[in-house]
């Protein structure tokens, strides 16, 4: 189990799914495409039952994760479906505690420096900058990471295949989180072969930087 988004990887795919009896398709189609993990959104009624889908399907190397948890009640949840680790589009001071407390690796949204410092005194190094392209991306990034200099930043929201490996080029960003390699459609209509074809594209870029 990750105990820190450093352990993670460095794209996050994020995974609405409808249907849990697809998840473990989706997961093999990311790990076939050389992506090890993803974040399951709490956004649809699927969302647990497809993280416990993938956990208990134990692919090597492969960790899942929670996202949209809100609350202290969606933590724990997540938890025992088999999450391991944990995603917020803000930030809440309990599910942080509580994450950190068993060893899970948590990822709160921030919007604000002030939420930043909130974030450092929670004991958080890696934070998502949500949404990042209306807070302004790479820039907002860069200005933040100034004063903070020992905190990182995962940029979600507005995050694709053409922007990514910029925000990846930032000594502050150790990953991009985005849905452009496994979209809602995509997994609605059972394109699994797509989903592993754009993971390896953006794998293969990802690989070939110098």
């Amino acid at each position: 189990m990750p105990s820190t988004m450093a352990d993670v990887g460095p794209i996050v795919p994020v995974v609405v799914i409808d249907d849990e009896t697809r998840a473990g398709d989706v997961a093999l189609a990311l790990a076939e495409g050389g992506i090890h993990c993803a974040e399951v959104t709490l956004r649809t009624d699927a969302g647990l039952g497809a993280i416990a889908a993938i956990a208990d399907l134990g692919i090597p190397g492969f960790v899942v994760g929670a996202g949209t948890v809100l609350n202290r009640d969606d933590l724990e949840r997540s938890l025992a479906a088999g999450a391991q680790f944990i995603v917020s589009p803000g930030f809440d001071d309990e599910v942080v505690s509580r994450a950190l407390d068993a060893g899970v690796a948590v990822l709160p949204g921030v919007a604000t420096a002030t939420e930043v410092q909130r974030a450092i005194n929670a004991g958080v190094d890696t934070v998502k900058l949500f949404p990042a392209d209306r807070l302004g991306g790479l820039p907002t990034i860069a200005a933040l990471a100034a004063p903070f200099r020992h905190t990182r930043f995962v940029p979600s929201g507005g995050v694709t295949a053409d922007n990514a490996l910029e925000y990846l080029g930032h000594p502050a960003v150790p990953a991009v989180s985005g849905s452009w390699m496994v979209t809602r459609q995509m997994i609605a209509r059972g394109d699994f072969t797509g989903i592993s074809r754009v993971s390896q594209e953006f794998t293969s870029r990802l690989g070939s930087r110098s």
